[in-house]
């Protein structure tokens, strides 16, 4: 493994950790797309091009912008 796989897995796992403690649903949205890009480079560093563009597009694309249309549709409480 080289170094650059082993700082993009610490990221993930940062990501990953704080996607689920977070409170507010944006930062959380925003972490989570954070997490699906940093699959992708990973998945491109395995030499599984096909695997990272499907993760760059669904995971980070249209996850993020169904989860952004649900929480616009739910009121918020501050």
């Amino acid at each position: 493994m080289t170094l650059l796989q082993l700082l993009l897995l610490l990221f993930l796992l940062i990501c990953a950790l704080m996607a689920g403690r977070i409170k507010d649903l944006i930062s959380s949205v925003i972490i989570f797309a954070a997490y699906s890009l940093t699959m992708a480079l990973l998945w491109q560093q395995l030499n599984a091009p096909d695997v990272a563009i499907t993760e760059a597009a669904m995971g980070a694309g249209v996850t993020t912008l169904l989860l952004f249309a649900a929480i616009s549709r739910t009121e918020r409480m501050e």
